[in-house]
């Protein structure tokens, strides 16, 4: 084994905390990981403690990094950027904001009433709760590199997209008047020595988990559930490749639940035991992710009707057109 294997097994995927759970449920709780019990004991433990560990270190650097890009400089960085180069810089610094879909909304709200490109803000609306550097450590750690890059290379693809067809389309006059009309403050731009940074972080942290952490538990229970109760053959029945309608369902399913990215990957681990195409997953990430209910009632009060179905529709599309792409290509990901 090199070395980059070893720190990959036990700081990404953290073996030797899979040992010590290992231990806990055998040992302590004289139980056999061949159970269900067993089993869904130590899926629940290890993951619940793992995505923890993780997500507070990444935050943390994440936070450190996005004390440089304060809303000011980014309303600056955005604003002066128009076509396809605003929506790709909108959808690179949604990548710097780990917030879910409901949380990105009043930053969108920022944007669009501080004059920012309508294509741009959509560009980061659907980066930022889908992406983010956090959530690219997790997937490193569940599905390895190749998964975990493919999944943001094709998450900013879509936004930048997506933001741009919108953009196209010249639909300012379908956001709600009120939001136009929304104070912005140009404040300056506050100076950080590297004290006030690491206390910025060290809030960003607790402030993120303090939010996510519902999401997480209920993330890891449903997939402990998956992978420990429901019969291969039923999940492979509805969403496997033998049915041509597995990323449709896994989309549509998606949607109505609400969940940051990190609730979604103890499932969707537990779905690619269970024999699921990489495609349907990433599919069923981003429908919770980007097209949450809550979000879409929430983004309703500040657009109007044509331009939410709108963007419903390009995003919808895209994913499952990413779905489908990937099962086709699921072998280059092996």
């Amino acid at each position: 084994m090199n070395v980059f294997s070893w720190l990959n097994a036990q700081l990404l995927k953290m073996k030797w905390l899979w040992d010590l759970v290992e231990l806990l449920v055998v040992k302590v709780f004289g139980l056999s990981l061949e159970t269900r019990i067993g089993g869904s004991i130590h899926f629940f433990i290890y993951d619940t403690i793992k995505i923890f560990i993780l997500l507070s270190v990444m935050i943390y650097i994440i936070s450190y990094i996005q004390s440089y890009f304060p809303p000011e400089r980014t309303k600056k960085l955005i604003g002066g950027m128009g076509g396809i180069k605003g929506n790709a810089l909108g959808a690179l610094l949604g990548i710097l904001t780990p917030f879910c879909s409901c949380s990105s909304i009043p930053i969108f709200v920022g944007f669009v009433s501080a004059g920012l490109p309508l294509g741009a803000t959509f560009s980061f609306l659907i980066s930022s709760p889908m992406i983010d550097l956090a959530s690219l450590m997790l997937l490193m750690s569940f599905f390895g590199t190749k998964i975990a890059i493919v999944y943001v290379a094709v998450g900013v693809i879509v936004s930048i997209i997506g933001g741009a067809l919108i953009n196209r389309l010249k639909m300012e006059e379908y956001v709600e008047a009120y939001v136009w009309g929304v104070e912005s403050i140009d404040s300056e731009i506050e100076k950080m020595d590297y004290k006030d940074r690491a206390q910025f972080a060290k809030e960003q942290v607790k402030d993120i988990i303090n939010r996510v952490w519902p999401y997480i538990l209920i993330g890891v229970g449903i997939g402990a559930g998956i992978h420990n109760w429901i019969p291969q053959s039923i999940i492979e029945k509805i969403l496997g490749e033998g049915n041509p309608f597995s990323v449709l369902i896994a989309t549509f399913i998606g949607i109505p639940i609400y969940a940051d990215i990190f609730g979604t990957i103890p499932i969707a681990e537990a779905l690619i035991a269970k024999g699921v195409g990489i495609g349907t997953v990433v599919s069923f990430m981003m429908g919770v992710t980007t097209l949450s209910l809550p979000s879409l009632i929430m983004l309703s009060k500040v657009v109007k009707p044509k331009l939410l179905a709108t963007f419903v529709i390009i995003v919808t599309i895209g994913i499952i057109i990413v779905g489908y792409g990937l099962n086709a290509f699921s072998f280059l990901l092996i």
